[in-house]
């Protein structure tokens, strides 16, 4: 039956990482920030910033393969999931895009750390395959999309779970959340490097967001529906791992 499992889930990898190259876009301009486009300092500052939250994920996801080798595949499958949708770009009004992001998933299953790293590397690989992003400007990417978003998904549903116990509702508004404050947090990132001549930062920040709301809003909660039904897809044939992750009461 376990192997069963790991079959499914190896496919369901398989069909993600298809998705991705069927659907992934043509370089273009990004919502993460571009190659180049942050000022120097500001590009270094976000580096030491997002370093920490790194190490420590590192330290995470080998705890965790060494506890429990049997969640190896559901890492695979969390930063699969994080890598496709973030890939499929959608115009936004700037001549730029959005896109969702995918962290809600995994910060549900492994934590906010955990995700960090898997984060990380899915944007360093769509900089480097891609043009989505840059090298200078990762740290800055990494931190909004790999470190702000997850502990968003992961204080929310764990604020739900502990008011309501609603899983799904929870599962649904922490992706939706990740999704929406990883642009916040990007708007931030761009007003503070180019503040507005009239206004300062808070006129940046106001033009960036309202920019990024307009296809960002239905997006993260498209998000969030599709990750609910990546949990119900997990329940049915990883119901077992899940349970090891204190997620569901026992497994089948």
């Amino acid at each position: 039956m376990k192997r069963k499992k790991r079959i499914i889930n190896l496919v369901l990898i398989a069909g993600l990482s298809w998705g991705l190259i069927v659907f992934a876009p043509q370089p273009a301009f990004a919502m993460h920030i571009m190659e180049g486009f942050l000022p120097a300092g500001w590009a270094i500052f976000w580096w030491v910033v997002f370093l920490p939250f790194f190490i420590l994920g590192l330290r995470s996801i080998t705890q965790i393969s060494q506890q429990n080798p049997e969640l190896k595949v559901l890492l695979a499958l969390s930063g699969a999931f994080a890598f496709v949708l973030s890939a499929l770009k959608i115009p936004s009004v700037t001549g730029s895009s959005s896109h969702p992001t995918g962290t809600g998933l995994g910060s549900v299953l492994f934590g906010p750390l955990t995700m960090s790293v898997l984060g990380s590397l899915v944007l360093l690989f769509q900089a480097l395959l891609l043009a989505h992003g840059g090298l200078t400007t990762l740290g800055a990417n990494a931190f909004s999309m790999a470190v702000v978003g997850p502990f968003i998904a992961y204080s929310t549903y764990r604020l739900i779970m502990q008011v309501s116990g609603a899983q799904k509702v929870a599962i649904f508004i922490a992706a939706a959340l990740a999704n929406l404050m990883t642009y916040v947090v990007t708007s931030v990132q761009l007003a503070l490097a180019f503040p507005a001549a009239t206004g300062g930062i808070m006129a940046s920040f106001l033009k960036f967001a309202g920019i990024f709301a307009v296809t960002q809003i239905p997006l993260a909660i498209s998000e969030g529906l599709l990750t609910v039904l990546v949990w119900n897809w997990l329940m049915s044939y990883s119901r077992e791992e899940l349970a090891v992750l204190n997620l569901v009461k026992g497994g089948s």
